[in-house]
């Protein structure tokens, strides 16, 4: 066995308390001395520690501890779970200076004039405004609306192509089956 369990001590508590494994097995699958063990059943140490059920946490079965339980010899054998983390799929956010800041709204104007499909919350969230700015720059009521010009979000390094192209093909895909509901809804309405 190579590695410990999660919060030894307090799955060592779990393990003392509700099964019948030896001493020398707890300690040796929690990686802790015997005699500690013999303390946490004592009620010496650990006192505080609330216990850590290793089954539900996925490090042993009750197989496992059956098997280690009719046999004293049996050391316990933790599951491991080797889990991958990748930052693929995950959206870094990339810091924009100040001087970069007040493109925000203009570019948001450009989407808009650009790409109307796009709705206000996808765009919103594209630039990195609030959704209620890009609503009144729509709407023209944008309290520095007359000093807005439209400007590119690519070309100015706000968002790449690749996220512009997705959130023009997702609307496309919007757009495409509320028509398909609106010709649903007036056929069921003729009949």
């Amino acid at each position: 066995m190579t590695s410990a369990p999660l919060m030894p001590m307090a799955t060592a508590v779990w393990l003392v308390e509700n099964t019948t494994l030896t001493f020398k097995q707890i300690a040796n699958f929690c990686k802790l001395h015997e005699v500690e063990i013999q303390g946490i059943a004592d009620g010496e140490v650990a006192k505080g520690i609330k216990a850590y059920n290793p089954i539900i946490s996925g490090q042993l079965s009750r197989e496992e501890i059956e098997l280690s339980s009719k046999d004293e010899n049996r050391p316990l054998k933790i599951n491991n779970f080797d889990i991958e983390i990748s930052n693929e799929d995950k959206k870094i956010k990339k810091y924009i200076p100040l001087s970069k800041r007040q493109d925000k709204p203009d570019s948001a104007l450009w989407l808009l004039k650009q790409h109307n499909t796009l709705k206000d919350s996808q765009i919103a969230r594209l630039v990195g405004i609030t959704k209620y700015s890009v609503t009144s720059i729509r709407n023209k009521s944008y309290w520095n609306y007359n000093n807005l010009n439209p400007k590119d979000p690519v070309a100015l390094n706000l968002i790449t192509q690749k996220e512009l192209v997705e959130a023009i093909e997702k609307a496309e895909r919007r757009i495409k089956r509320e028509k398909k509901e609106r010709e649903k809804q007036n056929r069921d309405n003729k009949n």
